[in-house]
């Protein structure tokens, strides 16, 4: 929100899986752009949240079929595309381009997958304070969204969403 570089002073600004934990994207990329350089890129790619594509997807889906609200980023909604183009276009960059990501991760087994997606994020805390009988039908919710393909090996596809702009040349 306030990076500690001069304007004009880099050739790109980039971050990883951040934006939806901003409070206030728009600021955000304002200031990416701010200390890039004429000519200079700024950049992102995020988790699909409005789209489904999270790592934690079919959980939070089995948490809304259970009535239960699952924790939600701050600025979830900027990931998606349409968002993304508009924060880039908003903070004055040109030559945007953007474009979906889409990843697959083979866990082992369940345990393997419910491991690995609830061990941190928005997730996490959610699960830690659930009762045993809670836990246990979320997790069978979930398998029922990911059934087991051979020999229990889950095979699991997330999107993510990158966007990346210019910076314009001074006249």
């Amino acid at each position: 929100m306030a990076l500690p570089f001069d304007a004009d002073r880099l050739d790109a600004a980039i971050m990883a899986l951040v934006i939806h934990f901003v409070p206030d994207p728009a600021r955000c990329v304002g200031e990416m752009a701010r200390v890039v350089r004429p000519g200079g890129t700024v950049a992102t790619y995020v988790w699909d949240q409005p789209g489904g594509g999270s790592p934690p997807a079919p959980i939070s889906a089995a948490l809304r079929a259970m009535g239960i609200t699952p924790l939600e980023p701050p600025s979830g909604s900027a990931t998606g595309l349409a968002a993304l183009r508009t924060l880039w276009t908003d903070a004055g960059l040109e030559a945007i381009e953007t474009h979906t990501i889409t990843v697959q991760r083979t866990f082992e087994n369940f345990a393997d997958f419910w491991q690995a997606t609830t061990g941190t994020g928005v997730i996490k805390p959610m699960v830690a304070v659930m009762d045993a009988a809670s836990l246990a039908q979320l997790q069978a919710n979930v398998r029922t969204r990911l059934p087991a393909g051979a020999h229990g090996r889950i095979t699991y596809e997330s999107r993510a969403n990158a966007v990346k702009g210019r910076r314009p040349r001074k006249c």
